[in-house]
């Protein structure tokens, strides 16, 4: 204990701070700061929080083990800790794939990638689109005909797409009811909708293992919730059970949705600019127009 208390001590008075502190130690303090808010919500919201509570009672074992001098077991954890990162790894997949996803849906290269203004313009929805899916839904609502229908925006869903059969047709609510219909080939799975036509049908969608769910959410539910976090997509659900109607985005499940307020949802997401995007877009006209100015002086 005498040793432990004194190894402490020289650790906490090899301990330097600096005496001035400059900008960039400001700067670099808020990007850790920032880094490590978003890493501790992460783990929080996903199966990382079980793991990281069972590495920290491995933690505090081998801590007990250190104090009280078990040198076998501390043997035993030198000899393993090689290993243990790369098992940490291989345990974590999943939980890291969705970490670097959820990266990679942020819009930091949108100005730098000139390409993926072009892709916006595949992905509009026309107001007869949206009063279409609202009608199909509303339809299928009452005959309590299951269905699940993935609206893509500016991130790609053709690795999903080639899990179903191809379709593309123009969206009609009689082409959605009919694909759902009972006893039919292709209600089975979901239907993908890239701008205003249906690009394919039975379709797999990775389930989501949030435990946060309700329990009486069935498979249907899971998968709209499961796309929506892998993917910026919004996915609409219609209960096979009650045949209520369901809006899944960015992992956030709203249930109970009337016509009006599905109109709405489709109508804020088909219209949906982040303000960022307007706010660089208007700058570069600027100074593109600052140039011009300046090069005709």
């Amino acid at each position: 204990m005498e040793q432990l208390t004194a190894e402490v001590t020289e650790f906490i008075g090899s301990i330097r701070f600096p005496l001035k502190i400059g900008v960039t130690d400001i700067l670099e303090i808020l990007i850790i700061s920032y880094f490590v808010y978003h890493i501790i919500v992460w783990v929080k919201n996903t199966r990382a929080w079980v793991l990281m509570k069972g590495l920290l009672v491995i933690f505090l074992f081998m801590l007990l083990a250190i104090i009280f001098k078990m040198q076998t077991i501390q043997w035993i954890a030198r000899n393993v800790l090689g290993f243990a990162v790369t098992a940490l790894i291989v345990i974590m997949q999943p939980e890291l794939r969705k970490a670097l996803e959820e990266l990679g849906k942020k819009n930091l290269l949108y100005s730098v990638l000139p390409f993926e203004s072009a892709k916006r313009e595949d992905t509009l929805m026309s107001d007869k689109t949206v009063q279409e899916i609202v009608k199909a839904c509303v339809e299928m609502g009452k005959a309590k005909t299951g269905a699940l229908i993935v609206i893509a925006q500016k991130q790609s869903l053709n690795e999903y797409e080639r899990t179903g059969i191809d379709v593309d047709a123009i969206v009609t609510s009689q082409l959605l009811i009919n694909i759902f219909e009972h006893n039919t080939p292709l209600h089975d799975g979901a239907v993908v909708i890239n701008g205003n036509r249906v690009t394919s049908a039975t379709c797999y969608l990775p389930l989501s293992d949030n435990m946060e769910l309700s329990k009486d959410l069935g498979t249907r539910h899971r998968a709209g919730v499961g796309i929506s976090e892998a993917t910026d997509s919004l996915t609409l659900i219609v209960s096979e059970e009650t045949g209520k109607i369901s809006a899944a985005y960015d992992g956030k499940l709203e249930r109970g949705l009337s016509a009006e307020r599905l109109t709405q949802r489709l109508s804020g997401f088909k219209n949906k600019e982040p303000e960022e995007e307007k706010a660089h877009i208007k700058v570069k006209i600027e100074k593109r127009i600052k140039r011009k100015g300046k090069s005709q002086v």
